[in-house]
């Protein structure tokens, strides 16, 4: 047995002279930066992630439905479609709760930089929060952004502009449907809003404060043409101030919605189904409805903040029922339609 050993001690201290044995290299578990760019005509178009978070699916996603009377109220998917939910999120290969992306989106129009949405800062947990590395990554810094455009003021959309309460974007004016602003600003709508709610009010006034302190809070009426190639879209429901922004180029279209849409599997093939965070669920009901229907028929763009990362795609028809179409995979960057 010795000759044997020794044979065994020669091969491993041989291994060990020429680097063939070594530790494992330990695992990186994280992603690439979260930032994605597409072109519109001559302005770029720049996906920005701010984090995932489980979307509980059951607890918050309603449907609106006939009662016995005729009106339509919504109620809670789980217990008007009971399994529903569940089947459609398992054809998508997905399951309860959903991991949802929260997107923001920046726009250089060659003149400007235009940020639309800010993430959820500090106000989700570690979870979020992310926007601003991401940017840095993507080659921008936060000095730079000119504007920023809120679809609505919910805590994961108007929280980034200034975690815990210091302003993020030293140079950039905000900009906020004056309906939403009023509404999120009203402390007899907050003492009579769920309890559920109450803190997207608490949040909203310490993320506004240092704008509305130094003249950087503008708000706007609806139907407005922001900055040349990019007008605000009504679309209340989700909040009575919800704004998309219709961003155009070079004979190209890129509508940036907001929350019209929490689930794509579940609610483009319905999209009768709504969420428990909805001021109006029927109104909500009806513009996401018209969203779908318009880029169905057109080559429209759409950037949406919590679909999949990036959030950019199109969306077709098919016997009726809508669908989404991710945007493909590309590092071709030069201006299109010129």
């Amino acid at each position: 047995m010795k000759p044997i050993r020794t044979v065994a001690m020669l091969t491993f201290v041989s291994l060990l002279s020429h680097g063939q044995v070594h530790a494992g290299a330990p695992q990186v578990r994280t992603q690439a930066p979260g930032f994605y760019r597409i072109m519109l005509g001559r302005m770029e178009i720049t996906a920005l992630l701010d984090g995932t978070h489980p979307f509980p699916v059951h607890d918050v996603m309603t449907r609106n439905e006939t009662m016995p009377g005729g009106d339509r109220k919504a109620v809670k998917l789980a217990e008007s479609h009971p399994g529903r939910g569940d089947a459609v999120l398992a054809a998508s290969d997905l399951a309860a709760p959903v991991e949802g992306s929260i997107n923001a989106f920046l726009v250089n129009t060659g003149d400007r930089l235009i940020l639309i949405d800010s993430g959820a800062g500090s106000l989700y947990g570690a979870c979020c929060g992310h926007l601003l590395e991401n940017l840095r990554a993507s080659g921008y810094r936060p000095e730079q952004i000119d504007e920023i455009y809120l679809t609505h003021l919910h805590a994961d959309h108007v929280g980034g502009i200034a975690p815990e309460g210091k302003p993020a974007f030293a140079n950039a004016t905000i900009r906020v449907n004056q309906k939403d602003l009023d509404y999120w600003l009203d402390a007899k709508n907050e003492s009579e809003a769920p309890k559920f709610l109450k803190p997207m009010f608490e949040g909203d006034r310490a993320s506004l404060k240092p704008y509305r302190e130094s003249g950087r809070l503008k708000p706007f009426s609806e139907g407005q043409e922001l900055s040349p190639g990019i007008r605000a879209i009504p679309t209340p429901g989700h909040t009575p101030g919800h704004t998309s922004y219709e961003v155009s180029s070079g004979g190209q279209t890129l509508l940036v919605w907001g929350d019209l849409v929490h689930v794509a599997p579940i609610q483009f093939p319905d999209p009768a189904v709504t969420v428990t965070y909805d001021s109006n669920p029927l109104s909500a009901e009806l513009e996401r409805t018209a969203a779908f229907a318009r880029p169905a028929r057109t080559s429209t763009w759409i950037a949406a903040a919590h679909i999949a990362f990036p959030g950019i795609g199109h969306i077709r028809s098919v016997d009726g029922r809508f669908e989404w179409l991710p945007a493909n995979y590309t590092t071709v960057l030069k201006p299109t339609n010129d």
